[in-house]
């Protein structure tokens, strides 16, 4: 089974890895791509910050984000399941992972990224600033930079089950056929039901953390529902590719 995961705009700065190696990290037919986003991002941040921090939405408190952005081939790396953080990754709490779990998390999570398209949980990676929505200096949008590489890369992954928990925008970089996706509704007292985003982050990483830390073999939408029922979360089959979690107000 295979869990992706969006990303967030806040991460760890810091670390005690090498520098980017990009040959080193999983799904290697990526790396052409993967260096054209980041040669991109590198060179507008280097040569004018100032339009840089237009291009990725930054107020003034967050420009510091630049340097960082133009050091990407420099700077220290860390794993990605530690260099994220937010509402998602909080409930995650990699941290209080044991071996055991993370062993079983590590196989199990890949993470969506606008500059690597999909890394897995241990892929060493630096603090960067870049969202799906940006367009670089000399791309097209990174939709249409990373939609053929990116589908390409998972096409592999055909016959296995993999839970798509990617919002929309990191979706969209590179859907995965097949892929079962949760919508996360807030059910009121009179039976209504809401799309509510940040407890959407909140209860995706929660079932994250059942699933990826689970010592059962899910291979099939059966397996996966006893193990997230038995945890506590209230999951609904709604079709063969959707799930449905239901949350208290």
């Amino acid at each position: 089974m295979r869990i992706l995961l969006s990303p967030s705009e806040t991460k760890s700065v810091g670390g005690s890895g090498v520098p980017l190696d990009l040959a080193g990290l999983s799904l290697p037919s990526l790396t052409a791509t993967r260096r054209t986003v980041a040669d991109a991002l590198v060179a507008v941040c280097t040569d004018d910050p100032g339009e840089a921090q237009r291009l990725l939405g930054l107020s003034d408190a967050l420009s510091g984000e630049v340097t960082l952005d133009a050091e990407l081939w420099t700077s220290p790396t860390a794993p990605a399941l530690s260099r994220y953080t937010g509402v998602l990754y909080d409930a995650l709490d990699q941290a209080s992972f044991t071996k055991a779990t993370r062993a079983r998390a590590e196989a199990r999570l890949w993470i969506g990224s606008a500059l690597f398209g999909l890394v897995a949980a241990a892929d060493p990676i630096p603090h960067y600033r870049l969202s799906a929505g940006t367009q670089l200096p000399g791309l097209g949008t990174l939709r249409a930079t990373w939609r053929t590489a990116l589908t390409d890369a998972v096409a592999e992954w055909a016959e296995e089950l993999v839970l798509d928990l990617r919002s929309g925008g990191y979706h969209q970089l590179g859907p995965v056929p097949g892929a079962v996706t949760v919508d996360v509704v807030t059910e009121y007292p009179d039976g209504t039901r809401k799309v509510i985003s940040h407890f959407s982050k909140h209860h995706k990483g929660l079932l994250a953390r059942t699933l990826a830390t689970s010592r059962a073999e899910l291979s099939d939408l059966g397996s996966l529902l006893r193990v997230a029922r038995r945890a506590g979360h209230a999951i609904e089959r709604t079709s063969d590719t959707v799930l449905t979690l239901v949350t208290e107000p």
